[in-house]
């Protein structure tokens, strides 16, 4: 058989589009696609939510890639082994209560397991703004490419409607941030964003439990951005602590929308 490029073309566009018209309009938005918001993509579509989430780089996975300062291992604590074992991913024991992984393959698994029950992934898209309407609750998100805005050029955005909203963005808690900003009066949480305070792994991973939770109408943070929201301590390279709060997330806007 003899390749048109023509045909590749239209193939490409024609099937990316049917995706993306398909999901503006959607259950559950999640803005980043670091570990904590894989792991709540595949909690939500699970649960019969439709599902999107959009990266503004190229590659999903966010800081898990590179492990612990680029050697590619994880490590997760016991309590969230049973998120590994529902994504498959392989691991060992290296001592009581501490298992490790490869950070790569993990971040394979997790997207699979993502894709695989249902989520959709947009990659090369920044949120550069959401909407919020009655109630003063988050109903959509404003978007454009990624290279739009790292390149700062002036091109006017597209929107997507959401119930729910999951900032996943890490150390910036970009939604976040967007809300503080635009709203000055708006009141995320008791702190507002302040940022993580320094590095304490134990203490970190369990305020990450606390941290994560709606912290404005149809806004949940979870993962490194919901530690930096309230002023907890950065927890460093174990990734347990992701896992279970991208699971929590999930069951909150699963709670919110099954009402």
């Amino acid at each position: 058989m003899e390749l048109d490029e023509v045909t590749i073309t239209r193939a490409i566009f024609e099937e990316y589009s049917k995706v993306f018209l398909d999901h503006t309009d959607v259950d559950v938005a999640l803005v980043g696609g670091g570990p904590a918001n894989l792991v709540a993509a595949k909690y939500l579509s699970e649960a019969g939510l439709k599902t999107i989430m959009f990266e503004r780089k190229l590659s999903i996975g966010g800081g898990m890639w590179a492990g612990g300062m680029m050697f590619p291992r994880i490590v997760v604590q016991e309590d969230a082994k049973h998120i590994m074992d529902d994504f498959e991913i392989p691991y060992h024991e290296y001592e009581e209560g501490y298992y490790v992984a490869n950070s790569i393959e993990s971040v394979g698994k997790l997207i699979c397991g993502a894709m695989g029950a249902g989520a959709e992934i947009f990659n090369l898209i920044d949120v550069e703004d959401v909407m919020i309407r009655e109630n003063d609750t988050v109903c959509g998100l404003v978007i454009n490419w990624g290279p739009v805005s790292m390149n700062k050029l002036h091109v006017d955005p597209l929107a997507i409607r959401a119930k729910i909203v999951i900032d996943g963005t890490g150390h910036d808690a970009g939604i976040c941030s967007t809300i503080m900003r635009k709203v000055p009066d708006a009141e995320m949480g008791e702190l507002g964003v302040v940022g993580e305070k320094p590095m304490w792994a134990d203490i970190g991973e369990k305020l990450l439990m606390d941290t994560t939770k709606e912290v404005y109408p149809g806004l949940i943070v979870t993962g490194m951005a919901a530690n930096a929201v309230a002023g907890a301590p950065r927890m460093g390279p174990v990734f347990g602590g992701m896992m279970l709060s991208g699971k929590k997330a999930a069951e909150i806007a699963i709670a919110k929308l099954k009402k």
